[in-house]
This record gives C-alpha cells, sequence and structure tokens, in this order.
C-alpha cells in the first residue's frame, strides 16, 4: 500500500507547524520518498535526534504503509 506525499507532509507539519517541507517521490511508486524539513524546533537538538521528531510525526507508518522516507533536516538561516 502507498502513501500520497501529501499525507506524508501533513503529518511532519502537525508535528511541527513552523516547518517547511518540501517531499520528493524517488521511484515514483508513493513507496519511496525524500523529505527536505527545515524547522526551528531542531535548533540544539542532533541530527539523530532531528530525523527522529520526523520519524515520530509519522505515527508509526513507517516500514509499514510507508515503505522508505530518506530525511533531510535543518533550522532556518539567521538573517
Amino acid at each position: 500500500m502507498a502513501m500520497d506525499a501529501s499525507e506524508i507532509q501533513r503529518l511532519i507539519k502537525d508535528a511541527l507547524p513552523d516547518a517547511s517541507i518540501e517531499i520528493q517521490d524517488l521511484a515514483g511508486d508513493g513507496n519511496h520518498y525524500m523529505a527536505q524539513v527545515v524547522s526551528l524546533a531542531f535548533k540544539g537538538k542532533t541530527r539523530v535526534q532531528q530525523h527522529k521528531m520526523v520519524y515520530d510525526a509519522l505515527q508509526g507508518r513507517m516500514g509499514g504503509v510507508l515503505h522508505a522516507l530518506a530525511v533531510q533536516t535543518s533550522i532556518p538561516a539567521e538573517g
């Protein structure tokens, strides 16, 4: 079963309301995505902690409904 990119974006946005999110379907199959997530919530967190925050936002869908999600996280540029 595939998962829609808009659903991934909604789940992440619900958990990280300030986030800027870009989702890309890497294989065109609805099962292999990349998410670029920019949020102030990541400030002071390690990369592992940031990625865990994103995966936690998916509420257990990883490995089931969603087969693969590559994650890139960052905090907004100050300026």
